[in-house]
């Protein structure tokens, strides 16, 4: 066979496996689209119920607290019974909590709607747990990275339709609304329910959670492994580093909404909305693309700094409050947050070596960042003003500057 044919989505034996990627490439866009919902959801949750804007910041607690508690738990599901069956135990975990979102809307309190968010959140973990790996395989080895990107760049469009579906079937529905809740979440249960049906009957590559050569190590050098990441002190600073960027990131998205009616007390909620999504979201995938793209040409912790200073600067014209100036410098703050998680990731496992699985799952189980930061933003909102509490983002770039400027090394 003549192997210069080979497609990107070419097995080794000649297989097609280009519906099985846009299969793996659904799973991006769905996470994507369920975190930006989010942002539209915390505004809402706040109008109809009256909450304060801290307690609203309770659905990202939610959603990034079940991160925290699935993280492992998911790798373990994943380690047993493979990728395939592990992303549709992801998918059907994600189905049933967006269809709790239906007697929540029932019950008309916070707290249920909560529990659906984290049930969600614990079918998100096992899906990202192994979606990456997934799109690995699905095609010629050399070309994995091609793949990743690729399938990456629609969950930037998640992003981007996520809040602008959410604000037009929520905050443009006139009647019940506790009702116009459910519609969003009943379509998405619908969705990832028949994604799961596809998943089960196509045909995947066969991989294993972990190599072979991993399989024997003892629960004893597990430990070690663990004790052993303490040695490496950039990735120390990535994990903090991940922790403030995550933090950062969802309190910009939790709160955009509210800083633009307040600074514009003239834009609705729903066009609140609209800015969120083609301006936020839609320089976040901007800036992703064009991002990968100049880190041909720079130093990689140094375009961080770059970007971390200039989302500084921005994040000091929003504290000021100058109308419409504020708002634009809210957005254009997505387009330089574009690089920095996936930056920070790949300097922090940088020269682990054998702890790179390890060091992996940590870098990632600092997503709780998004889980407790912005209930702070949302208290100093509560006292002060909403423009006050985005002093939490600027002190969180700070923290990713110093990380881009620091000459620490695994």
């Amino acid at each position: 066979m003549n192997s210069t044919k080979k497609s990107l989505f070419t097995g080794s034996q000649g297989q097609n496996y280009l519906f099985p990627f846009i299969l793996v490439t659904s799973l991006f866009f769905l996470w994507g689209f369920a975190h930006a919902l989010l942002d539209v959801l915390n505004a809402h949750f706040q109008e109809i119920l009256q909450i304060s804007k801290a307690r609203s910041a309770l659905v990202q607690f939610a959603l990034y607290g079940g991160y925290f508690v699935m993280g492992i738990p998911a790798g373990l599901i994943i380690k047993k019974y493979g990728y395939k069956k592990g992303i549709v135990f992801g998918l059907i975990v994600f189905a049933i909590g967006a269809f709790l979102f239906y007697p929540a809307t029932l019950i008309k309190t916070f707290f249920p709607f909560l529990i659906a968010l984290f049930v969600i959140a614990c079918g998100l973990t096992c899906l990202e747990t192994a979606a990456n790996p997934y799109t690995t395989v699905l095609g010629p080895a050399e070309s994995g990275a091609r793949r990743i990107n690729l399938a990456q760049s629609f969950n930037g469009l998640g992003w981007i339709l996520g809040p602008l579906v959410g604000g037009m079937l929520i905050f443009s529905d006139e009647g019940d609304p506790f009702a116009a809740l459910a519609t969003p979440y009943i379509g998405i249960g619908i969705v990832v329910l028949l994604i799961a049906a596809l998943f089960i009957r196509t045909p995947l590559p066969q991989i294993s959670a972990e190599d072979s050569s991993q399989s024997e190590v003892t629960q004893t050098q597990a430990k070690s492994r663990y004790r052993d990441l303490l040695k490496h002190p950039l990735f120390i600073f990535a994990v903090i580093a991940q922790f403030f960027y995550v933090a950062g990131q969802t309190g910009i998205g939790s709160f955009f909404i509210n800083y633009v009616i307040e600074v514009r007390p003239d834009i609705s909620h729903l066009q609140a909305s609209q800015i969120l999504a083609f301006g936020g979201m839609g320089m976040f995938m901007g800036g992703r693309i064009l991002g990968s793209y100049i880190m041909k040409f720079f130093n990689p912790k140094k375009l961080l700094a770059i970007y971390a200073t200039m989302n500084i600067l921005l994040m000091a014209v929003v504290v000021m409050s100058l109308g419409m100036t504020s708002v634009v410098c809210l957005f254009a703050s997505y387009f330089f947050m574009s690089i920095m998680y996936p930056t920070i990731f790949a300097i922090g496992i940088n020269g682990l070596k054998e702890n790179t699985e390890k060091g992996s799952s940590l870098i990632v189980m600092a997503v709780a960042g998004g889980a407790l930061i912005p209930m702070l933003m949302g208290r100093i909102a509560d006292i002060y003003s909403m423009a006050t509490g985005f002093l939490i983002p600027l002190v969180c770039f700070i923290v990713i500057l110093l990380f881009g400027l620091s000459k620490l090394k695994n």
